[in-house]
């Protein structure tokens, strides 16, 4: 998601598109993975043990660009021993010393902008635009949690007799967190900028499909000046993950991801009686009024389905449109969407780049087919695209889908397609858009368009979601907490009450006086 002072045409010292683009383009094809993934005690290791490799992959070419070993048991044990050992040292640090390395960590980001942002493009598929602004909302969130670092604190009491009590903010202790492929550099600084500032160590396990950018994190927070051990990275799939859970010194989980791997990650947290957060999957409602301003709800519709390839949790994939515009709005969607710039992802004018994975592609295009088979029709796109460079052939690219004649009924506007594809559902009246909005497991996001203000809220008001836009969409700064309702997870990233998530509170009651005793 982009905040709102880094959209397209907002940002400033972007290098002349042409000379941008040629400096890029070389690039695509053309990286190949040389070090360890994993990052422990302060340095790349290789797991102490593993079950097996996986391979990592370029989506804009399909290429193999490496293949790590996953950790098995041992390693991470050893992970957590490292981190629990700096976590001795970091947790009696004063919030302003937390603070001042969290700075000097954005700093670094900062820095190193245009390298992490390559590296999340090559290995996630995503634009180089999008991912400059991906980093651009890391360091953002750094320096933000550096700010809150020293806030931290609790409250004083007064009790009768001149007695009181007071309660202190506490870290938890070795925090594990669990990242999604969407959005790899962002989602950990997500995690562990709250973590650290509440004084928590971090073990952080990213998907095995986008493992690189985490370790970059980690050799950042080391140069900044955490204690060695207290970012972690170890790499692997649903067994390392199943390690990290059921670890006896690990105090908190938290996940983002798909609904069916949180709820396991749910389930094996609860055996040790762990506390959890959950940001998991949506099928998210946009409601468009008859008396929005068609321009901005027009734009609001490309920003809520087509940002990364279509893969975002709060995407509001659902448009319902009022029957009044239905056919003015959808035809300026379809006709925008046509245009947009598929191809490399490291080019400056590339607008969507690969999806993550071939079986990924695949299982949108299902979605697609079984969508027609239901009645929906095809507006645009849908298809399989092919850039002209012979390097991208067997690249994972699709254009952009929007479909029209769709019911609720049908699966592609039941479940969660987590690709470029848009289904537009026409209504009538304000009460049953509300009650269409709200009919779904999920409730992550939801958003509406209209003139009517006394409307808007009320609207956002009475929708199951955790996170609503007026007049907006998928415009999340770090200032906002983010989260979902119903199966879309609970707990919050972001704004204040994401410190809440990474800290617990102490009671302290002081006898000022004599005890008094019933025996």
């Amino acid at each position: 998601m982009l905040p709102r002072a880094l959209l397209p045409g907002l940002r400033p010292g972007l290098l002349p598109a042409a000379a941008a683009a040629a400096a890029m383009s070389s690039a695509t094809g053309t990286f190949s993975l040389q070090q360890p993934l994993n990052y422990r005690a302060g340095a790349r290791v290789q797991p102490a043990d593993g079950g097996h490799s996986e391979e990592v992959h370029e989506p804009a070419t399909g290429r193999v660009i490496g293949k790590f070993l996953c950790s098995g048991e041992k390693e991470i044990d050893l992970a957590v021993q490292s981190a629990k050992a700096a976590f001795k040292i970091w947790s009696q640090k004063s919030g302003m010393e937390r603070s001042r390395v969290l700075l000097e960590a954005a700093r670094i980001i900062r820095e190193q902008r245009d390298e992490i942002a390559k590296m999340e493009t090559i290995n996630n598929g995503k634009s180089i635009f999008e991912a400059r602004v991906d980093v651009d909302i890391s360091w953002q969130s750094l320096e933000y949690y550096a700010g809150l670092a020293g806030s931290l604190a609790g409250q004083h009491i007064q009790l009768p007799g001149g007695c009181f009590a007071y309660t202190r903010r506490e870290p938890l202790g070795v925090c594990v967190g669990i990242g999604a492929w969407n959005y790899p550099f962002q989602i950990a600084c997500w995690k562990s900028a709250p973590a650290l500032a509440c004084g928590n160590a971090m073990i952080y396990k990213p998907s095995p499909l986008t493992p690189i950018s985490a370790v970059m994190l980690a050799e950042i927070f080391s140069k900044a000046g955490v204690p060695k051990g207290l970012f972690n990275v170890v790499q692997g799939g649903a067994a390392t993950g199943q390690f990290l859970c059921h670890h006896p010194d690990v105090a908190k989980v938290s996940f983002t991801g798909s609904v069916p791997t949180g709820i396991k990650i749910m389930e094996m947290s609860a055996k040790g009686v762990k506390p959890v957060t959950l940001e998991l999957g949506g099928k998210s409602p946009l409601i468009i009024f008859s008396d929005c301003v068609l321009e901005n709800a027009v734009k609001g519709a490309l920003m809520a389905n087509f940002l990364t390839q279509g893969e975002v949790c709060c995407n509001g994939t659902r448009v319902f449109v009022q029957r009044e515009i239905l056919d003015t709005f959808t035809k300026e969607v379809v006709k925008r969407t046509q245009k947009i710039k598929i191809g490399d992802p490291l080019l400056e004018d590339t607008r969507m780049g690969a999806l993550i994975s071939q079986p990924h592609l695949e299982r949108v295009q299902g979605f697609i087919k079984q969508a027609k088979e239901q009645g929906a029709k095809v507006l645009c796109g849908g298809n399989l695209y092919v850039p002209d460079d012979p390097k991208l052939k067997n690249g994972y690219y699709m254009q952009p889908c929007v479909l029209g004649n769709c019911r609720d009924d049908m699966t592609c506007v039941k479940e969660e397609i987590f690709g470029p594809v848009m289904s537009i559902l026409p209504f009538d009246t304000e009460e049953e858009a509300v009650e269409r909005a709200n009919n779904t497991p999920f409730g992550l996001a939801g958003g509406v368009f209209t003139r009517d203000i006394q409307r808007a809220h009320r609207v956002v008001a009475a929708l199951q979601a955790g996170m609503c836009f007026i007049n907006n969409y998928n415009i999340s700064p770090v200032e906002l907490p983010f989260g979902g309702y119903k199966m879309s997870g609970f707990g919050r990233e972001n704004g204040k009450a994401a410190m809440e998530y990474y800290s617990q509170l102490k009671t302290v009651c002081v006898e000022m006086g004599d005890v008094e005793s019933v025996f």
